[in-house]
Order: C-alpha cells, then structure tokens, then sequence
C-alpha cells in the first residue's frame, strides 16, 4: 500500500461538486444557500433569492461595510458583514432573528434622527431602501430626538439635483463613479457628524462637475439624495417599487414582526417614516430597544 501523497487537485477532482461551479453550500435560517467560489454571504443570498438587509451594497460594485445592516450571525459565535465575509461551506448564518432586527432597527433610526428625512412628500417614496428597510425591521417612529441638520440643496445642474439632507453617507455614488464611470465625481469628507457628501468640481457644486444624467453614479443612490429634475412623483401609488410587496416576500425569510403592509410605505397612510407623531414615539418607547 502506497503512502504517496495524492498529486495536487485530486481530491478535489474526485469531490462532487455540492453549488456554483463547485463553491459549496452553507445554510441561511435553515436554507441550504450554493455559492461559487470567492463569493460573500450576501452574493450568494441574492442570487439565490434570500435578501439580506443592506443599504451600501449593490451586485455591480465592490465591497464597502458601511452600513452595517447587513451584519449577520456566523456559526453562533461572531457577527459579520454579509457583504465582506466569504461564504463558507457548512457555515450555519442566522439573518433574521430579534436580536439582529433590534441591531438594525436602532442603526435605522440612527440615520434617520441624523439626517432630515419626510417620507410623504420625499419623490423617493416607495422606491427608498431606507424606507422600506425601516419598515422591514418594524420601525414606528425616530425613538431618538432628531437633529434636523442645516445642510445645502444642489439645483445648479441642468438635469440633476443633489438633496445632502437625504444622503446617508453609504458611499455607492462615490464607488459607482470611480469604478463604473472612471470620473471620481464624489467623495466623503469631515468628521464625525459633520461628514458629508463632496463633489468633485471647481466651485464643489454639481453642476461644474463631470456627472451626466446617464453616469452608472446619477442613479444609484439608495434614497433621494441624487434625483433627476423633472421627474418627481411621476410613477403612482400602487406601481412603485416597494409598493407591490415588502422586501421580505420576494423570496427572503420574513421578519422577526412581520413587515408592514405595502400600502402603509411611503405615507400612503396612517403615520410615515421619519414623522414624529406622537403614537410613534410613544411605540417605540414601549419597545424598549
């Protein structure tokens, strides 16, 4: 009997292949989720149709970590940032569970009470990520007294119109404009609260910069932050994005307390996002956290 050691590859040669050109399997609240090789946690979910929380993340671009509200819990031991994290196989991954939903809800409101966010009159209404991740996660109001920040409105391009009230620093436009666009347009700068959005052009304002109404970075704002003129609140109530079902019914795994009714997003009733009525105030107060 032999004891040479088997020549490279051969075992893995002879296993049989288990996802995606051969990457594996791990499981997601129970679900058995394939990934091929070099994938993170989130790719795989998306693709197979398990949407995992997120707000700085998009399948066309590299990975950020910014938000972190797609911090998911690994093997029962750490949390990690399904959007950097490789997937593993055999790894067991809980998405959706209270802990993590009260993680996110807080993160949620956070960004919320730090910006000046009004979902009724917002043209992002029912196609806001935020929104509708804060409806996902069960959010009934800013728990949190709210800052209502002093910052500028951009008007000065011809086709574009930049609302810094409503950037929550994810940082895809800065991406998409460096890696898909190659133009550099946006950046981030300060410190702590008073981080912002920056634009790269001769007197900071947009309309001496390079971006174009076309550019992959004029559209993939996840809020209403960058918007194209002439154009708000064209698409009605009932056939926005958001609006025919909540992120969790498109295949995901359901929320901890359920998400809330479709017609409910975007202040199409009852008390908004980002309101301060005093039911939900008191709501999330009863929460507790």
């Amino acid at each position: 009997m032999s004891n040479a050691a088997p020549a490279p590859g051969a075992a893995a040669a002879r296993a049989p292949a288990t996802g995606p050109a051969a990457g594996g399997t791990f499981t997601l609240d129970g679900t058995e989720v394939p990934f091929a090789p070099g994938e993170t946690i989130l790719q795989a979910a998306h693709r197979a149709g398990h949407p995992i929380p997120h707000l700085c993340w998009h399948e066309r671009l590299g990975q950020s970590g910014a938000c972190r509200l797609c911090v998911v819990g690994v093997d029962g031991e750490r949390f990690a940032a399904a959007c950097t994290t490789p997937a593993a196989p055999g790894a067991v991954v809980v998405n959706r569970s209270p802990e993590l939903d009260a993680r996110r809800r807080l993160l949620l409101q956070m960004l919320f009470v730090e910006g000046n966010h009004f979902c009724p009159s917002c043209e992002k209404s029912g196609d806001c990520l935020l929104q509708q991740s804060a409806y996902e996660m069960g959010m009934r109001g800013p728990r949190f007294e709210e800052f209502y920040p002093q910052r500028p409105v951009d008007a000065s391009h011809p086709q574009l119109w930049l609302d810094t009230n409503r950037c929550i620093l994810c940082k895809l436009c800065v991406r998409a404009s460096r890696e898909i666009d190659g133009k550099d347009v946006f950046a981030i700068g300060g410190h702590g609260i008073a981080t912002r959005l920056l634009v790269n052009s001769p007197d900071g304002r947009l309309g001496t910069s390079r971006l174009e109404a076309d550019d992959f970075a004029a559209g993939v704002c996840p809020v209403g932050a960058i918007l194209p003129k002439r154009r708000g609140f064209v698409v009605p109530i009932g056939a926005r994005r958001f609006d025919p079902a909540p992120l969790a019914a498109r295949g995901g795994t359901g929320g901890a307390k359920g998400p809330v009714a479709a017609g409910d997003a975007a202040g199409a009733g009852g008390t908004a996002v980002g309101g301060s009525a005093e039911g939900a105030e008191s709501s999330e107060g009863a929460e507790g956290g």
